[in-house]
């Protein structure tokens, strides 16, 4: 018997939410990084999403040293497709954020599609020992953050990325982006198939109920047709609910470190890599395959590894 429809395993190594003291299994150093993005790649990650931090003390490294310290040593272990966020931090202005995927000419970034307010600071009701300073003042923080994703810090990153052949994982916090992301597509400053990733269970985005869910996929059906593959990230414990929902519902998953620190209800994930396989039984139990990197590139209409401005080590 033939398998069913190839599903996209995009894994999110690290990110800029977590600190390093909500779990020691949150990869931090370059080391860190380009073990746990082969070992998920391995697990069957056909995209790895990721972020830099800083070693000495893992705040969020948007340089591209930073990233350069990692990029070859993953090119050179996997041909997993490599996303580099355009998002970096919050906290950061859109001329930082998009210096990475600028220098590296990646295949695919991600691009956030849309302003909201990004609350992290309820964690502070659950973290109450840090190993840094930084950390609990970053939380904190966020109680008065906006998440800035202008119109027209979008256009910049879109012109910024598209001259060198790089397409984007829009990032969807609610169900404005998706609007918003039709505009950019009216005016014609970006080109499907548009590989949508909507986010689900951020303080600030839309919530994680399956209404919500089934609302954002009935909401880019409308806009979009047939000219978008969508994916979900579901934050914390909604990671695999929302994944296995959008997987039955014909769209892809997105797991990993960044977007939850779990593998089950109060179980700390020991790796990425453990997210993913757990994504592969979901997947592979409901009669599907998991998508090979070249599936991906063919779905996703992707320039190729060999065009790309990083080489492996």
């Amino acid at each position: 018997m033939s398998k069913g429809r190839p599903v996209i395993i995009t894994c999110a190594l690290t990110g800029a939410i977590h600190t390093p003291s909500m779990s020691p299994h949150l990869p931090v150093t370059p080391e860190a990084i380009i073990a746990e993005a082969l070992a998920a790649a391995d697990a069957g990650a056909a995209i790895l999403h990721i972020h830099a931090r800083k070693c000495e003390d893992g705040r969020p490294d948007q340089s591209p040293e930073g990233f350069a310290r990692i990029l070859p040593s993953v090119a050179a272990g996997t041909d997993a497709v490599v996303n580099l966020t355009t998002g970096g931090s919050p906290f950061m202005k859109v001329e930082e954020r998009v210096r990475p995927a600028v220098s590296f000419a990646p295949e695919l970034a991600s691009l956030n599609m849309g302003s909201i307010n990004f609350g992290l600071y309820p964690l502070l009701n659950k973290y109450k020992t840090f190993q840094h300073k930084w950390e609990p003042a970053h939380l904190e923080s966020t109680r008065d953050l906006v998440f800035r994703n202008s119109f027209a810090d979008i256009e910049y990153v879109l012109k910024a990325c598209y001259e060198h052949g790089t397409r984007f994982e829009f990032e969807c916090y609610d169900i404005a982006h998706l609007y918003n992301l039709a505009h950019f597509a009216d005016r014609r400053l970006l080109k499907p198939p548009f590989f949508i990733q909507s986010v689900f269970g951020l303080l600030g985005g839309i919530g994680t109920h399956p209404e919500d869910v089934s609302h954002m996929k009935r909401t880019a059906d409308r806009l979009f047709g047939s000219d978008f593959e969508w994916s979900v990230l579901g934050a914390g414990a909604s990671q695999f609910r929302v994944a296995a929902q959008s997987i039955a519902m014909g769209g892809h998953a997105r797991v990993g470190l960044e977007d939850s620190l779990w593998i089950e209800k109060g179980v700390l994930a020991k790796s990425n890599a453990e997210q993913v396989r757990k994504v592969v039984q979901l997947i592979e139990g409901l009669g599907l395959s998991v998508a090979t990197p070249d599936q991906a590139r063919q779905i996703l209409d992707l320039k190729g590894r060999d065009a790309v401005s990083f080489q492996g080590a």
